[in-house]
């Protein structure tokens, strides 16, 4: 079972929800700025630990060997947490899936492949795993599903122009994906991004 953190919405009613998937290395503490910094109070948030220690933090795959066995386990952890979340009372119509780095990664594995439609996938400065698996693999529903891809010009870890090929290539096969770039190293820059992603996940849900 992956170790989370939960923050409730100022609305006590509220069942929208976002759940963060960190980047390498990292931990729910990189993101427990998440809720004031996008302003949001109507959103519940679920910060989630990945499972393998790294260096204090954790990992969801291992990127210096064979990452496929890594993922697929991070996967099925990911599947189990969202049907969790299902029978808690979060429809999965009403979540929010972000990631960053390796959490981008296992946004865009899990949210294109679970059975059920989400209000939105975020992922930033990750890439496509196996791109031509995942869309031999997307559920009956991923062509229904918005997604908000951002990614930094500067990036030193990820080169940008790989990924907006791979980005383009989902694109062309009907997916519905919003590609943004921004002056930035392998980081989220700041207000300027975070505004992107508010007016985007407010979109997920209309009044």
């Amino acid at each position: 079972m992956l170790e989370t953190e939960f923050y409730p919405a100022s609305d006590k009613n509220s069942k929208r929800l976002l759940i963060a998937l960190h980047g390498l290395g990292d931990s729910t503490a990189g993101y427990r700025w998440m809720p004031s910094a996008l302003r949001l109070p109507w959103m519940n948030y679920l910060l989630v630990n990945a499972p393998d220690d790294y260096y204090g933090g954790y990992s969801w795959y291992d990127f210096d060997g064979a990452p496929g066995p890594g993922i697929e386990r991070s996967r099925k952890m990911l599947f189990e947490l969202l049907d969790a979340q299902r029978a808690n009372g979060f429809a999965t119509e009403d979540t929010v899936l972000f990631g960053f780095s390796q959490g981008c990664l296992m946004t865009l594995d899990v949210g294109f492949r679970y059975p059920h439609r989400f209000a939105g996938l975020v992922g930033v400065s990750g890439y496509v795993h196996e791109p031509a698996k995942l869309l031999a693999d997307i559920s009956p529903v991923a062509k229904e599903q918005r997604m908000l891809f951002t990614h930094g010009t500067a990036d030193p870890l990820i080169p940008c122009a790989d990924v907006r090929k791979q980005v383009d290539g989902l694109k062309a096969a009907g997916l519905k994906i919003e590609w943004r770039e921004f002056a930035k190293v392998h980081t989220i820059a700041g207000e300027e991004e975070l505004g992107v992603i508010r007016d985007f996940v407010s979109a997920g849900f209309p009044k």
